[in-house]
């Protein structure tokens, strides 16, 4: 994370102009950038674009596919201007330096992300010494490992982690290439189709950790709260499209992952996507409670040196009213 930080601080001073104009035409065009991944959750990102409904809301959206890990670079950069990302993400960009403030929620893992170990592995303990595929420092990956390890009193320090992508990790643990995985849907169900490689020891139906939300920098958000408002909108609107036509909606978002609609709607039904009601109960106290619980995890495993001051900076209700 060290090199992160570092490599943040040069791009702050040679962002700066990037996020200014950014913000300009933001404001006269309602146009945005969203950085985000193949993760099933963020789907219905996909298609609010694809289904035409950010058009429809008056924003042009681009959405680019980044990498968990260096996403908070291209924020600080100002290539993007939102992102999606888990809820102990946006604690640590804020604390290593990358401002992000959090407008909506997005989905809650239901058995989406887990852990994939060998047959003799029976419980955590067992997992002691053993090489574990995990993505790199500061993915959600990487905290869910170091999130169940704490609960049941270990640490990262207790296995050996090799850093490979959520879809590297599937597939290296399929190929029998490291003791465990941890992963997510679309990913983790290539090790749900190969028993023989393994099983899987928890997911989140057990550990409730991964929560995903939008977030926005601070300055643009000040801005463009029109274009935030009708992000958010878009959200809400691409899951009323998911109930009124799930299969189409399940080709369109599977498509993004080549999967056909039918396996997306398998991934799918592992998390639950979250509407306004159930975001305005969330931003009400969950989200800082969850907070506050991570942050202590973040700060064991180093990917933060320090806590943060004031967890009410890094949200803003207001949007899903």
């Amino acid at each position: 994370m060290g090199n992160s930080v570092l490599k943040v601080s040069s791009l702050l001073a040679a962002g700066l102009l990037a996020s200014v104009a950014a913000t300009t035409v933001g404001a006269q065009e309602a146009k945005l950038a969203l950085g985000m991944s193949g993760w099933t959750g963020f789907a219905p990102l996909t298609l609010a674009d694809k289904a035409g409904i950010f058009k429809k809301n008056g924003l042009e959206v681009e959405l680019k596919m980044i990498p968990q890990k260096d996403r908070h670079l291209a924020l600080a950069s100002g290539a993007i201007q939102c992102a999606a990302t888990t809820v102990e993400t946006h604690v640590a960009w804020n604390a290593n330096g990358v401002p992000i403030v959090q407008i909506f929620q997005m989905d809650k893992s239901y058995g989406a992300d887990g852990i994939a170990v060998k047959g003799d592995i029976k419980n955590f303990a067992d997992l002691k010494g053993k090489t574990v595929g995990v993505d790199a420092p500061g993915t959600a990956p990487y905290f869910g490992l170091a999130y169940m390890l704490n609960k049941n009193g270990m640490t990262l320090k207790d296995v050996k982690t090799t850093t490979l992508s959520p879809q590297a990790a599937a597939q290296a643990f399929v190929a029998g290439q490291v003791d465990a995985a941890m992963t997510y849907e679309p990913y983790l169900s290539t090790v749900r189709d190969n028993p023989a490689a393994g099983k899987i020891l928890a997911t989140t139906m057990d550990y409730p950790m991964v929560m995903d939300t939008v977030g926005c920098d601070p300055a643009w958000l000040k801005t463009n709260p029109k274009a935030a408002k009708a992000l958010t909108d878009s959200y809400f609107a691409a899951l009323d499209m998911i109930k009124a036509e799930p299969a189409k909606s399940n080709e369109i978002m599977g498509a993004q992952v080549k999967q056909s609609g039918e396996q997306f709607g398998k991934s799918s039904a592992y998390l639950r996507w979250q509407d306004k009601t159930a975001n305005q109960k969330f931003f009400a106290g969950e989200l800082t409670a969850f907070m506050k619980d991570s942050e202590k995890i973040l700060l064991e495993a180093g990917v933060i040196r320090k806590a943060l001051e004031n967890f009410a900076v890094t949200f803003d209700g207001s949007f899903i009213k």
